[in-house]
């Protein structure tokens, strides 16, 4: 099946496939991508509710300080890592930026706290830049189908970038995430609901160990 094909078939499964995060501006996306690493959308969105009622500007957190944003983020994994980085990401903001979120990669990428995958999140969602955010989810997803054979984040997203078209870039992204959550799951995959079954690697290979197994167990009946 081809690439575009599955993405059309996932596209009528998730029709409203989009942005799980809560913001209102590229910054409240920003540190609620840099707070999601290794904790949930859904708690991610207690958080910035919560650090966002008491301030919503680089400025405000700065003024904050790294104790009391720790204390209000605390409940998210890595909240002292991450912290510390909210902090010198907004004060790399007001110094080299004017206190605005830089819409080029390069700039990004050279905030505390921010790699590739959050890099991409904000340009693709914030800035509307073509881009593929490789998560856990997106990684596992295309590596089971077959949309992407690679070993790392990175390999995936190469190859994601080389057979998605340019301008579904960003949405098949959150395609393969919807459906990581919702039935390509890291365990216990619902394989037996999902459309792309019968042309996903991930099957096939099971069916084939299946296969392989069946006339084992009928020599030892």
């Amino acid at each position: 099946m081809k690439t575009e094909e599955v993405l059309d078939i996932l596209t009528t499964l998730y029709p409203n496939a989009a942005c799980a995060l809560t913001h209102r501006n590229p910054f409240e996306l920003l540190i609620a991508t840099i707070l999601s690493a290794q904790c949930t959308d859904k708690r991610v969105n207690e958080i910035t509710k919560r650090l966002f009622a008491q301030a919503r500007t680089p400025l405000a957190i700065v003024t904050l300080g790294v104790d009391n944003v720790r204390e209000l983020i605390h409940g998210c994994g890595l909240h002292n890592n991450k912290a510390a980085n909210i902090v010198a990401t907004c004060q790399q903001l007001l110094e080299r930026h004017q206190g605005e979120v830089p819409s080029s990669r390069e700039d990004l990428e050279a905030l505390p706290g921010v790699g590739r995958k959050t890099a991409n999140v904000v340009l693709s969602n914030a800035f509307n830049v073509p881009a593929i955010a490789v998560d856990t989810h997106v990684f596992r997803v295309a590596n089971r189908i077959g949309l992407s054979v690679a070993s790392t984040p990175e390999k995936t997203e190469k190859q994601l970038m080389d057979t998605i078209p340019q301008e579904r870039w960003s949405h098949s992204h959150h395609l393969l995430i919807f459906h990581g959550r919702n039935l390509c799951k890291a365990r216990n995959p619902q394989c037996q609901q999902c459309p792309l079954a019968e042309h996903c690697n991930y099957m096939t290979q099971e069916q084939e160990e299946l296969t392989k197994r069946k006339p084992q167990q009928k020599r030892r009946d």
